[in-house]
């Protein structure tokens, strides 16, 4: 992410399909194109006939396979991202459902807008090798072939044919196609496409990222993203003044000393660079170290906030599992509130999976911007919106109506087995 140049194309995920990932099994489909609904009209971003969600909301028990459903776009922004550094026998590592047969394939689908132009690309894994792949894109409402693969045979579509030979010849059976002709061809189309995945597509998980150098490099580079940092930090009521950061590159040797590193170890980093990160937090009355003073709360605004203000201004999508192992919940509620209301003329999204019923409200999110997680009799993973179960009223209490299970996706408790524990235990 680069906030110094805030880019001025639009870019929005439009749906997005797989099956065999995981505990999917049979195919779950997800979309962020508006129902019929005209609740919240004015959140809503036009394209052609599309009208588009701003963000959505995965509800489900756990084990229920909302990790498995946001891991499953992981899958395949990673696999465009780097299968083109896969060397030959090298098998992709897929993780189909493990009811489903040894030569069901897993397919992912998706469909998204780069720069103005609608695309759908696809492709399928079967036994750790790519099976099938297509992208097609659709200017002036029209589809348009840029290419199909079955196996190792691509056939390009008729605007195409002649400009993928080198691309052809650097393909194999553990490459997307995509892959490689973003990397040996010089099409538009393609390059569109494949950035939307390497640059467009965020995917934040508290286990696997740690932003705070990130944050406070924006920080010390644009005294603009410090400010709204420092304003967001107040609208939530943490208290907090100013902040002072510093972020400098040093030699590894220089630190031996302050850390008490062994002769060995000193040996060893022999001019190995690192960075030193320096940040207080400046309060009312006093200020603290972020690293060794403040609390988790306040450093996982450190590591969130400034990001985000990076995905508003350039319109990205950010995906998020669980949410609320990163933040409160009322910072999650301003946050879906920035992502709805963030400058009408941006247009960025946010995808996240949470167990806090608290933002279960008709004033925060329409129908069809919430979405369920079920295990059905296989223990696969049924995948549905609040907009497909009949009888929800537009303003019901979509809290209560999920607590009492009236949409599923929860734990159901079998309250005659602990009515006989309770019993049990009391005699």
């Amino acid at each position: 992410m680069n906030i110094y140049k805030i880019e001025e194309v639009l870019k929005m995920l439009l749906e997005f399909k797989c099956s065999n990932h995981r505990s999917i099994k049979e195919k779950v489909n997800f979309s962020m194109i508006a129902g019929s609904d005209t609740t919240s009209e004015e959140l809503l971003k036009k394209f052609g006939n599309f009208r588009v969600l701003r963000s959505a909301i995965i509800y489900g028990a756990n084990g229920s396979g909302k990790s498995n459903f946001i891991n499953a776009l992981l899958f395949m922004r990673n696999l465009i991202s780097n299968s083109i550094h896969y060397q030959p026998g090298q098998e992709i590592f897929q993780e189909p459902h493990k009811l489903s047969m040894e030569k069901i394939p897993s397919e992912y689908h998706i469909q998204f807008v780069r720069n103005e132009i609608r695309y759908a690309y696809g492709f399928s894994v079967k036994q750790n090798l790519i099976q099938e792949e297509y992208l097609y894109y659709f200017p002036k409402g029209r589809q348009v072939k840029i290419f199909e693969r079955n196996e190792m045979e691509v056939k390009p579509g008729d605007r195409y044919k002649g400009v993928f030979d080198v691309s052809i010849s650097v393909l194999k059976d553990n490459r997307l196609f995509l892959s490689c002709a973003a990397n040996y061809s010089n099409i538009k189309e393609i390059e569109e496409a494949f950035m939307f995945f390497s640059k467009d597509i965020v995917v934040y998980h508290s286990e696997m990222n740690n932003w705070l150098e990130y944050s406070i490099n924006l920080m010390q580079n644009d005294e603009k993203i410090k400010k709204a940092f420092v304003d967001i930090l107040q609208a939530l009521g943490t208290g907090v003044k100013d902040i002072k950061v510093k972020l400098e590159k040093i030699k590894l040797a220089d630190l031996s000393q302050e850390l008490q590193l062994p002769d060995v170890w000193k040996n060893w980093i022999g001019n190995q660079k690192g960075n030193r990160i320096e940040a207080r937090v400046i309060y009312d009355q006093f200020e603290v170290d972020l690293m060794t003073e403040e609390s988790n709360g306040v450093k996982r605004l450190f590591q969130m906030i400034c990001p985000i203000i990076d995905i508003l201004n350039n319109g990205r999508i950010l995906i998020c599992d669980e949410l609320e192992a990163s933040l409160h919940e009322s910072v999650i509620f301003q946050i879906v509130q920035l992502f709805q209301y963030y400058q009408k003329d941006k247009f960025a999204q946010l995808i996240f999976s949470t167990h806090d019923t608290s933002l279960l409200d008709t004033d925060l999110f329409r129908r069809d911007q919430v979405w369920f997680t079920q295990l059905n009799a296989e223990r696969a993973t049924d995948l549905y919106s609040l907009a497909e179960i009949k009888n929800v009223r537009k303003f019901e209490n979509l809290e209560k109506g999920y607590i009492s299970g009236k949409y599923g996706a929860i734990p159901m408790l079998n309250k005659k087995f602990f009515q006989e524990l309770e019993k049990g235990i009391l005699e």
